[in-house]
């Protein structure tokens, strides 16, 4: 073995690759004041950018998730690599080579770590298929790029590649190399075969590398050719430890750019359609490898698109029942994304690779553009279900149909559909429609929710109902009293020792708005806010009770504070507000039982109600007078 490396080099390295440089390959960066940058943590889910990069310092954190450290931390953290394997993977970017402690300089073979072997051995077999690409034997293959439209720069962009058909080609090349054949099998590009001897995994297939966020090569898609291939049409990578089918998209690596700069993703279905959409200037487009589109993916994307308002994600489908699946399994995840999300799907039941050689470029871009909202497919696959010939299916459809309407983000757009849903339905009484939709919405604000359809799954944990009669009311950032409450949970969780020790005597009763008494109680649980110290936020965060409140606390606690100073006077001011507004709601309580309590009353039950009043009133008075000294 090499040894540990050289403690100069490793210096040398974490100088050499700036921060923002390694993590912009994953996530879209941006200014976030002060010098620094933010963007959405690839390490948790969430809505709110709450990570954030220091280029001066060399550092990043996630006020969500706590994640944090250099640029070495975060390489080992998001690609799961060991300390000398990520020092190996940045010191290859930076062109350094790297000492030994032991064994002198390496000679890209023994001490390297595993996983660096791994994507250093997929890096020379997708070089070796691009080689064979030009033999004679793989004159099958470039048939098969040209009659789909591509010639030699296509391939050349997307280094598509040709596995001869012999048993051990690739094998016997990359042991050459110096990989050994444990090596081989574990990284899936080779497998066992009765002889007990590996060999290659794909033979006489079109190659397609699938390349990670960051530009590796993890894994390839393998395309038959020939009848006489007994294999499936398409033959991916096994999973492996660099390789998740669930967790890679085909064409990221070329795309995130475009994707991040113009809010726009446009996933297709297969390796040739992405090709078609890029060679036809949608280079945002990208695709699933040999599995459904699911919430890594999402992820994936989300980091891209930054959750920007104006983001929007473009699903392209067959028009054919697997395709509608598709596209109604992608609705399903709908509310995963803050992006608009939208359908196309090309006339004939073509792909954007058919479309394009059909009729040409122009229409594959023209096939994005003219996209319909997800929504609204789902919708009219919704209503189809049902017989509007009568009030029970109209009903019925409309049960199912108004939530998803609700959930729709644009509120003028929410309004229109209601309208539209109206007309698909029959029901002449537009305003009922749209008063049940607008219904729906309000609910599912005040729940912090979105709303939910029978019979059709949503990543919330409880399904949004009424407020109970009588209940506190729901939060309202136009409310006064809740922006005072908004602002005080605010200081507890990030300057808490602003609040303490007065904050931790306030009563869950005295925050109105549900969210924010779960956010009180989840603090109380922690231990308080006098109690903060390392770890604090976290302890908040475990001790929420559910998704819902935890993601409330992480907002709270990333989210500004309002106020150019933020000192002792203005925390004392949201103490009084808070404190104040729940005196004189128990002022108005007593004076109403007084109105209602008999004139045979005991007399001390009318004395012990006007002393509980006039002890309230005097210290209402002592707020109003003396702010937080009279707390």
């Amino acid at each position: 073995m090499a040894g540990r490396i050289n403690d100069d080099d490793v210096k040398a390295v974490r100088d050499a690759v700036p921060i923002d440089a390694v993590v912009s390959e994953y996530l879209q960066l941006r200014n976030a004041g002060g010098g620094n940058l933010k963007g959405l943590c690839p390490f948790h889910d969430e809505k709110s950018p709450s990570f954030q990069v220091s280029p001066s310092k060399g550092l990043y954190h996630c006020f969500g998730c706590q994640a944090g450290g250099d640029t070495l931390d975060f390489v080992m953290k998001i690609d799961h690599l060991s300390f000398s394997e990520a020092v190996e993977r940045l010191a290859g970017l930076a062109g350094i080579t790297l000492r030994y402690e032991e064994g002198g300089y390496t000679s890209g073979t023994s001490g390297r770590g595993d996983r660096i072997r791994l994507v250093e051995a997929h890096k020379a077999a997708a070089q070796f298929y691009v080689d064979q690409l030009g033999s004679p034997e793989a004159e099958i293959g470039r048939k098969f790029l040209a009659e789909r439209g591509f010639d030699q720069a296509a391939a050349t962009h997307f280094s598509v590649g040709y596995s001869p058909a012999g048993w051990d080609h690739l094998t016997r090349f990359l042991r050459g190399k110096g990989f050994t054949d444990k090596e081989l099998i574990t990284s899936g590009l080779a497998q066992d075969s009765r002889s007990g001897k590996p060999i290659d995994r794909f033979r006489g297939r079109l190659m397609w590398p699938i390349r990670d966020i960051s530009g590796e090569v993890v894994g390839f898609g393998a395309r038959k050719l020939r009848d006489d291939d007994n294999g499936p049409k398409y033959l991916n990578t096994p999973d492996t430890a660099i390789y998740k089918k669930s967790q890679v998209l085909y064409g990221i690596d070329l795309a995130k750019k475009e994707i991040a700069k113009t809010s726009r993703a446009v996933v297709v279905e297969g390796y040739t359609d992405v090709m078609a959409c890029h060679m036809a200037g949608v280079t945002t487009a990208i695709a699933t490898c040999g599995t459904a589109f699911g919430g890594d993916h999402i992820k994936i994307l989300r980091r891209l698109l930054m959750d920007n308002a104006t983001a929007e994600v473009i699903f392209t489908f067959d028009g054919d029942a697997a395709g509608q699946k598709a596209a109604l399994r992608a609705f399903e995840d709908d509310q995963k994304f803050a992006a608009e999300t939208s359908i196309t799907i090309a006339p004939g039941g073509m792909d954007p690779c058919d479309l394009r050689l059909a009729q040409g470029d122009a229409a594959v871009a023209g096939l994005v553009e003219a996209r319909t909202p997800l929504f609204e497919f789902a919708l009219r696959h919704i209503v189809s279900r049902h017989n509007l010939e009568n009030p029970a299916g109209r009903a019925a459809a409309l049960a199912e149909a108004a939530p998803v309407v609700a959930s729709i983000k644009d509120l003028s757009i929410q309004h229109e559909s209601a309208v539209q849903l109206a007309g698909m339905l029959g029901i002449l009484d537009e305003p009922f429609v749209v008063k049940r939709v607008a219904q729906l919405a309000r609910w599912a604000r005040e729940r912090g929710n979105q709303p939910q359809q029978q019979g059709r799954s949503r990543p919330q944990e409880a399904v949004p109902t009424p407020p109970p009669a009588g209940g506190g009311p729901a939060l309202n950032l136009r409310s006064p009293a809740h922006r005072t409450e908004r602002e005080l949970l605010k200081l507890a969780l990030q300057r808490p020792a602003l609040v303490s020790p007065a904050f931790d005597a306030y009563g869950i009763d005295e925050f109105t708005a549900p969210p924010y008494a779960a956010v009180r109680q989840a603090i109380q649980d922690a231990g308080g806010a006098s109690q903060a110290a390392d770890g604090y936020l976290a302890r908040v965060r475990d001790a929420a009770p559910n998704d819902t409140v935890r993601a409330m606390v992480t907002e709270l606690a990333v989210e500004a504070i309002h106020a150019k100073t933020v000192d002792e006077v203005y925390a004392g001011v949201q103490l009084v507000q808070v404190r104040l507004r729940a005196v004189d709601r128990r002022v108005l309580e007593i004076q109403g039982a007084m109105t209602r309590l008999s004139p045979q009353a005991p007399p001390e039950q009318h004395a012990a109600v006007q002393e509980e009043l006039w002890v309230l009133q005097q210290y209402g008075q002592r707020l109003r007078n003396r702010g937080a000294e009279g707390l």
